[in-house]
């Protein structure tokens, strides 16, 4: 079970490492790392090739997170490992070697594996985030506020102790990837959605 288990989150972090925003911009001719932001995530893309392909993006990077968690699932793994594989995913997304151990900040990725492992609360998150999303048009802002109802959203629907601390992990995380947002948002600079540069 344990050589399962590494192989599971090596999977899972192969998995993660895959630069859809990267290869999907290279498909049209552009670094994605050369426009906007430099991030490899969905909302750079939508700003630089707009809505089609960033909508392709996002959904992969979703279903990277999901994938990763049914993996470890269907190798037998239960739901603790498992949602670690989810982890190693969002790892992989964040530090691609295909990247040079660059990538995005996590946030779809994230909300794949806290849906797979609580439909309940991944639910919440969706309709809490994107409801800052629309009122304020700061997707850095959304997405912060979206990974911290999910360790809200965890704790009142009394998930497992265990995956409360991996929720929290995971948005310790991503509030780490969005530093520089934080920076511009309270400098008051940062870009709004749809705002030109």
């Amino acid at each position: 079970m344990i050589l399962t288990t590494v192989l599971a989150l090596a999977l899972s972090y192969l998995l993660g490492s895959v630069p859809a925003a990267a290869w999907v911009a290279r498909a049209r001719g552009v670094d994605i790392r050369q426009v906007g932001s430099g991030n490899s995530g969905a909302t750079n893309v939508l700003r630089a090739l707009g809505p089609g392909p960033a909508l392709l993006v996002a959904l992969f990077d979703i279903l990277k997170g999901a994938l990763a968690v049914w993996l470890g699932s269907a190798l037998g793994l239960g739901p603790f490992p498992a949602t670690l594989c989810g982890v190693a995913a969002v790892l992989g997304h964040n530090f691609s070697p295909f990247l040079g151990w660059r990538g995005g900040k996590g946030v779809a990725t994230s909300f794949g594996v806290i849906t797979a492992a609580a439909p309940v609360a991944g639910l919440g998150v969706f309709v809490i985030g994107v409801a800052a999303i629309l009122l304020t048009r700061f997707v850095s802002a959304g997405s912060i506020l979206g990974a911290v109802a999910a360790v809200l959203l965890t704790l009142v629907t009394a998930q497992p102790v265990w995956l409360i601390l991996i929720v929290t992990a995971l948005t310790a995380l991503l509030v780490w990837q969005h530093r520089e947002n934080i920076r511009r948002l309270q400098a008051g600079n940062e870009r709004r959605l749809g705002e030109p540069k």
